[in-house]
């Protein structure tokens, strides 16, 4: 209860994070507070997943607890707004937000997608149509794009699926001939696929209507340590979080290096071991502070 009193009076003072120079100064995180307890004073523990619209809705995955909890966002008011539970779904470890408000949540032990409807109801896995052999997925991540579609990144068979909002089968892209680990995968407005290689830190791109991918950078190793996420804003820039570092990366479309924010610590703006990140049009930020079990809360200054 401490941790989360200090949350809200330094939240309360906008902290402004430093980061040094790049680029222009082109975009910074402001610390705004942190979320430590669900609706009945419960801690969060070990989150990993964090999903985020534009509606001042927040869906955390509390992978410890083995469930997924909702708020309400607006600036430094964060309300509980429920608990989704499912015997299903015992470790959630990524999740997002389709238009309808619908939650899907990718459990990390079964590697599978289960799917909850816009009052909290789960409603089965997701289950690819039609896919091309091998019929056998793995998923390391997944991301939904704004008309819907679903983009699994299915490490089994080093592919990403792109499925209709029901889980038809559309296509697929074959992962590059040469890779370390591709941890996750993002997709930007315009429908370009990036891929984020783990071991060798560096980001692969196809355009929307690309048969492949193509390195979008080169190593990425001096500014980052380990980068397990990636996702994109509406303008189309680029966030990788990194993992072991304790950051996070900011590059622009066209791969170029635009500033690293954030360091490794406990206090609050700071960060130990986080996982999954989401932006929305307001300009609002949201990290699963894993190793500190919490989330934190950002604005994006430009």
């Amino acid at each position: 209860m401490a941790r989360a009193l200090a949350a809200v009076l330094i939240g309360a003072c906008l902290l402004v994070i430093p980061v040094g120079s790049f680029a222009g100064e082109r975009t910074r995180l402001r610390y705004v507070t942190a979320i430590y307890l669900d609706e009945k004073g419960a801690g969060l523990r070990q989150p990993e997943g964090v999903a985020c619209n534009d509606k001042s809705m927040l869906v955390v995955g509390d992978t410890g607890n083995g469930r997924l909890l909702r708020y309400t966002v607006e600036g430094r008011d964060v309300r509980p707004a429920g608990e989704l539970r499912a015997p299903e779904v015992t470790y959630p470890i990524r999740v997002q937000m389709n238009s309808k408000a619908e939650v899907f949540a990718l459990d990390g032990k079964q590697r599978r997608i289960a799917r909850f409807g816009p009052g909290g109801e789960f409603k089965g896995y997701l289950r690819p149509e039609d896919i091309p052999s091998p019929g056998s997925v793995v998923a390391r991540g997944f991301k939904i794009d704004r008309n819907d579609s679903i983009y699994i990144l299915d490490i089994f068979s080093a592919r990403v699926l792109v499925l209709g909002p029901e889980g038809k089968y559309q296509r697929h892209l074959e992962f590059p001939k040469e890779f370390g680990f591709f941890s996750d995968l993002a997709v930007d407005f315009k429908g370009t696929i990036f891929l984020v290689d783990s071991i060798k830190a560096t980001v692969f791109a196809a355009a929307k209507d690309a048969k492949g991918f193509s390195p979008l950078t080169k190593s990425l190793r001096e500014h980052l340590s380990f980068p397990t996420y990636i996702t994109t804003d509406g303008r189309g820039v680029l966030y990788l979080v990194d993992e072991n570092g304790a950051g996070v990366v900011i590059l622009g479309q066209d791969g170029s290096f635009l500033g690293r924010q954030l360091a490794m610590g406990w206090g609050e703006g700071l960060l130990y071991y986080p996982s999954q990140m989401c932006t929305n049009e307001k300009g609002e930020v949201f990290i699963a502070d894993r190793g500190n079990s919490r989330v934190q809360i950002f604005s994006i200054l430009k």
